[in-house]
């Protein structure tokens, strides 16, 4: 599968939540056609079929947005029996 480079994600997802805040849904049509290819958008560039689904993908693929696991590094080494 293609993967979206973040900086689309990121203009996308940027885009998207813009067109929300200003509530597009209940806008004229041009601002209700933008927000459905926004959505649209979303979804193909993160093979999703929902953009709650597409938002929570783009998001994750976002530079810095995981959290790096750790947890193992500083744990003690298994023993083994016979050493």
């Amino acid at each position: 599968m293609l993967l979206a480079h973040p900086v689309l994600l990121a203009d996308l997802v940027r885009e998207y939540e813009s067109l929300s805040a200003l509530d597009a849904e209940d806008g004229g049509p041009e601002a209700r056609r933008r927000l459905a290819d926004v959505s649209y958008s979303l979804c193909v560039a993160t093979g999703t079929r929902d953009v709650d689904a597409a938002l929570v993908a783009a998001r994750y693929r976002l530079p810095g947005a995981r959290v790096h696991d750790d947890s193992l590094i500083g744990a003690p080494r298994p023993r083994t029996s016979g050493v």
